[in-house]
């Protein structure tokens, strides 16, 4: 008996093992993506078999699942001013150029 309770207890503490592992991962490449610039980002763990929509930006549980990151809103950046060089050699704020 103690020789089948063995293997058996490896196998439960490596799927819990997983599990934690995907759940750091995926909110690591969440962080990235707030970082990028998106204020909502919706990055989810699902079987690697699944179908699911969006983009796979990863994998985890020793290739069991698959992190899927669907596009949420971007957020609002400010606007900053543009600056150019026109022909006459003035620099509008703007970006517009006088004709």
């Amino acid at each position: 008996m103690k020789p089948l309770l063995i293997p058996l207890l490896c196998l439960l503490v490596g799927s819990a093992q997983a599990a934690d592992n995907c759940e750091a991962i995926r909110s690591g490449i969440e962080a990235r993506i707030r970082a990028g610039g998106i204020a909502n980002p919706v990055v989810t763990v699902v079987d690697a078999a699944q179908s699911a929509p969006g983009q796979v930006v990863g994998s985890c549980g020793m290739g069991s699942k698959k992190i899927v990151y669907v596009q949420g809103d971007a957020a609002p950046r400010s606007p900053a001013p543009i600056l150019t060089e026109c022909r006459d050699g003035s620099m509008p704020v703007d970006g517009r150029c006088p004709r």
